[in-house]
């Protein structure tokens, strides 16, 4: 398949195509000179190679991401089997990456997308202009997938672009939080300049650390479940149940817990459930489906 003009770099080398299928004719000038110029993968595929053709795509779009400091270049191993051959590969799908004229890393195996961008992102270096447009939104799609090493590295890599990026700063706390690493979590937030220390991604990121924290006093699940059930009016059960049900994942029940408190006794502790389910929809996010139920159901209470 041949690259369209959407596939052509926009500046730079104009005319050399991003995406492109070579030969073993060809591979010269596609792959060894051209590496002269900018990072060049290599993916070695068949097309009985059910996994070929989950990765290929995915290298597309992440070559295509790196706003044309990489170029793709495809080789159909059944058709131009020398080159392969010559590199001893064994095994496809096979990725090598190309820099000023010779292979320097490389994988094999279907790995995400967010894996893929992390290992462009290493080869392209933190002085490589245009080259992480695409970063931020992989090391979020890395982090929210559980991916907290893939995602921490694309984070990283842009704080050494920009040490006052507020989203990586943020992005990378929460890395952190996720992994247990509270102590570096608080100093990664410690990054943000103080104008922009009230930045969203900081305030999610320190919001979340604080309920890490949190929950780390509660007790377990279970036990708490069972005080709240032997005594309803224990609000103090029943909101840290709510901490530990949101250190579970389960934020729909933790969203209920609080809304039950403040059903009971809306001064309870200072407006206490209120100030903490404000909290967690904080660290979620605006757009979690959690904080969208739960703020109509807050709306639904506040003005019923």
């Amino acid at each position: 398949m041949t690259s369209t003009d959407d596939d052509l770099i926009g500046g730079g080398s104009a005319g050399q195509d991003l995406i492109k299928d070579t030969s073993t004719d060809a591979f010269m000038a596609d792959v060894i000179e051209a590496s002269k110029e900018a990072v060049v993968l290599v993916d070695f595929w068949a097309p009985w190679c059910g996994p070929c053709k989950q990765l290929t795509p995915v290298l597309e779009a992440s070559v295509k991401a790196a706003g044309g400091a990489a170029r793709l270049v495809k080789l159909n191993i059944d058709e131009h089997p020398a080159i392969p051959g010559q590199m001893g590969i064994q095994s496809i799908p096979a990725v090598f990456a190309f820099k000023d004229g010779k292979p320097v890393d490389g994988f094999t195996g279907a790995i995400t997308e967010s894996q893929i961008k992390s290992f462009i992102s290493k080869l392209l270096g933190p002085d490589a202009g245009g080259a992480d447009d695409g970063l931020l939104d992989a090391a979020n799609d890395a982090l929210e997938a559980g991916d907290f090493a893939s995602a921490a590295e694309l984070f990283a890599g842009l704080l050494q672009k920009d040490g006052t990026h507020v989203e990586a700063i943020g992005g990378l706390a929460k890395c952190y939080v996720k992994a247990g690493e509270l102590e570096r979590a608080e100093e990664t937030l410690a990054l943000a300049p103080p104008d922009k220390a009230d930045a969203a991604a900081v305030s999610a990121a320190r919001a979340m650390l604080d309920l890490a924290r949190k929950s780390g006093d509660t007790g377990d699940i279970e036990s708490l479940r069972a005080a709240v059930a032997a005594d309803g009016s224990d609000l103090q059960a029943r909101f840290d149940l709510a901490i530990a049900l949101n250190a579970a994942g389960e934020r729909d029940g933790a969203v209920d817990e609080l809304m039950a408190i403040m059903a009971t006794d809306r001064a309870w502790n200072d407006d206490g459930a209120r100030t903490q389910l404000l909290q967690l929809f904080e660290a979620w996010g605006p757009g979690d489906p959690a904080t969208v139920a739960g703020r109509q159901k807050l709306s639904s209470l506040l003005f019923s």
